[in-house]
């Protein structure tokens, strides 16, 4: 029989119990909070996010915002343009006949402007010593616009003048685009023209909260001095554009010299976004001074602006389809809509020779031309002729209908041009300037090699998948 224990003992051993209960509760406390101490910033944040205000979690309030913004993004890319019409124009007047100037010009300014004259400038060489030379010889006033200024030795050139202008007393007023030159320019360079004198902005600044301006660029290239004589075309403010457009660092390039009355549309385009940006209305003289006739030049310019109805667009289409013996386009960036295509078919279908001159491997934009190329296929089918300059870039942005009607300045034969940059062209209704411009082309026709059928037809495999990646980009290239 067992004995029984001692009453001490069992009083301890509740009391030891008890004690090894408490300290094991103290430890496990303990153990618990110790990795917490690393967690607690993580924790307060998971809490915060799934805290509640007006009872729908922090969390879903952040998901519906970055939605929102994405969605904004996506409209303001995609969506936020001028309107372009599918115009179905059919061949009821010729180049020739009188409707043709103000139906084209309807949406801009139906009335050609008489008594101006034209000078074509070719290639960096025969562009920037003419342009420099309007800018020396400034007495009140020089207003310039570009949408591509790069620092480097035609950068600096430029600005230089522009300092030493401003320093003279004349007022220098330079407009550059937020994107085309944002990451090639430096900034000291900006800062030394605004403490050489000069009133430098940037149209759309890269930097703002506007996102909806972020994607509409000025693509415009306007010099204007003392209200007199103005200055546009294709060329940019870079080294690309030095020499003579005959060799792989020397792009191809036309830009214009103006003088007569037109000068003072060149003059209210740049006052558009200089008042835009700076709120700053130009006046006076210096601005805009009486402008006598010159030459016998009848001309109009039409430049596009945001949420309007695309005017270049309707320029162009109306001038294929009234045109009757040839067609000349040089484009950079040549990426026509559908119906486009189908306006420049239709024009060989009647007896017109369409002939386009684009890049051909010397391109900067290899995106842009897959954009374009998906057209090529009904184009060649269709009887239009497809040449690519061979020499160097070719960034010529011109058109001639029946040596009558001739296009140049700064838009480029795509969606992007058309319904969202800024663009200015300067069309010209002359027979004798229309033979100058279509010889030019001509000269350049030399310096290029057809693009066949056959040869899009076997175009390769990565040619094909860069078309594909490029297509849903299309309305943007």
């Amino acid at each position: 029989m067992d004995k029984a224990r001692p009453a001490s003992s069992s009083k301890e051993d509740v009391r030891f119990g008890v004690a090894d209960r408490a300290k094991n509760a103290r430890l496990d406390h303990s153990a618990s909070r110790s990795p917490a101490k690393g967690k607690q910033g993580g924790s307060g944040f998971s809490k915060c996010l799934h805290a509640r205000w007006w009872n729908i979690p922090v969390l879903v309030w952040l998901v519906a915002f970055l939605v929102l913004i994405a969605g904004f993004v996506v409209y303001s890319i995609f969506f936020s343009h001028r309107q372009i019409v599918p115009y179905r124009l059919g061949h009821t007047f010729a180049i020739s006949d009188d409707p043709f100037f103000g139906s084209a010009h309807a949406l801009a300014d139906p009335i050609p402007i008489e008594g101006n004259k034209i000078t074509l400038l070719q290639n960096g060489e025969g562009i920037f010593p003419v342009l420099l030379e309007a800018i020396r010889g400034a007495k009140y006033t020089v207003n310039f616009e570009a949408f591509l200024f790069e620092s480097g030795t035609v950068g600096d050139t430029f600005r230089d003048a522009f300092i030493e202008r401003a320093k003279a007393g004349v007022q220098v007023r330079v407009i550059l685009d937020g994107v085309g030159s944002g990451t090639k320019l430096k900034n000291s360079d900006v800062e030394m023209m605004r403490q050489g004198g000069c009133q430098v902005v940037y149209y759309h600044p890269t930097h703002s909260w506007r996102l909806d301006r972020i994607n509409r660029r000025s693509h415009r290239r306007i010099l204007v001095v003392d209200g007199r004589v103005g200055f546009t075309g294709g060329v940019g403010f870079s080294d690309h554009w030095q020499g003579n457009g005959e060799a792989p660092d020397h792009w191809r390039d036309i830009h214009a010299k103006i003088e007569g009355p037109l000068v003072g549309k060149l003059q209210g385009a740049f006052q558009q976004h200089w008042v835009g940006e700076t709120k700053e209305a130009l006046s006076g003289p210096g601005q805009f001074p009486a402008l006598e006739k010159v030459g016998n030049l009848r001309a109009q310019m039409t430049a596009s602006h945001s949420f309007s109805v695309a005017a270049l667009s309707l320029k162009k289409k109306v001038a294929i389809a009234a045109a009757e013996r040839r067609i000349c386009i040089t484009n950079a960036y040549c990426a026509p809509s559908d119906d486009q295509v189908n306006s420049l078919v239709e024009a060989v279908k009647r007896g017109v020779q369409v002939d386009l001159l684009l890049p051909g491997k010397h391109n900067d934009q290899p995106l842009t031309k897959a954009a374009g190329r998906h057209a090529y296929g009904k184009l060649l089918e269709g009887g239009v002729n497809i040449y690519e300059y061979v020499p160097s870039m070719i960034h010529s942005k011109t058109m001639v209908f029946d040596g009558l009607f001739s296009l140049i300045g700064t838009s480029n034969f795509d969606s992007r041009s058309a319904v969202i940059n800024e663009e200015l062209d300067v069309s010209v209704y002359d027979h004798d300037f229309g033979k100058q411009m279509e010889a030019v082309f001509d000269a350049d026709l030399q310096k290029s090699k057809p693009y066949t059928l056959e040869e899009f037809k076997k175009r390769s495999a990565w040619e094909r998948f860069s078309e594909a990646v490029a297509a849903p980009f299309h309305s943007q290239l």
